[in-house]
């Protein structure tokens, strides 16, 4: 049995929250970018996710598998001849949540949802990969206790040592 989400659900029954996120997805593929209340935003982004993925594949069954939520063939066809193709190089995080602020009538916290469209380059991959590698190595290296680098010794402004005059000092084991 599936958990339930947390907080009240979205229209007061489960068909109308399915039906209203169902509704906001086919928005989303449609325009690219919605504003809604930051709550549906944040139900509609793992529903969102699922569809891409699903376009991704390509064949028939998922065809059949998004058109069961995306009842608009249109958008379905926009679906997986323009956004699967734009996003097929990334492994996830096809969408962004943007909060704005409150709605003037009810000051309900709102967000914008867009489709992360931008191509992902493999440069930013490899500089995200290293960041991580130097970061799991920087608290090893911290344990290790640190040497102290030699000292260069400063130039002396006074007279050299050999040419100050001598004193005879008392040894320590005779007494004046």
């Amino acid at each position: 049995m599936p958990t339930p989400t947390k907080g009240p659900r979205l229209g007061g029954s489960p068909a109308h929250e399915r039906l209203i996120l169902a509704n906001l997805a086919t928005a989303l593929f449609e325009h690219r970018r919605i504003t809604t209340t930051e709550t549906k935003a944040k139900r509609l982004r793992p529903l969102a996710e699922r569809l891409i993925t699903f376009a991704k594949r390509g064949d028939l069954h998922s065809r059949r598998r998004v058109l069961t939520v995306v009842r608009d063939k249109g958008v379905v066809h926009t679906l997986f001849t323009e956004i699967a193709p734009a996003v097929a190089d990334r492994q996830g995080g096809y969408t962004r949540i943007t909060k704005i602020g409150p709605r003037k009538g009810d000051n309900a916290p709102m967000a914008v949802i867009e489709l992360v469209l931008e191509p992902l380059s493999p440069k930013q991959a490899v500089v995200k990969e290293a960041t991580k590698a130097t970061e799991k190595a920087a608290p090893k290296k911290a344990a290790k206790p640190v040497e102290d680098a030699p000292v260069e010794d400063a130039p002396v402004e006074d007279a050299p040592v050999e040419d100050a005059p001598v004193e005879d000092a008392p040894a320590e084991g005779d007494k004046a």
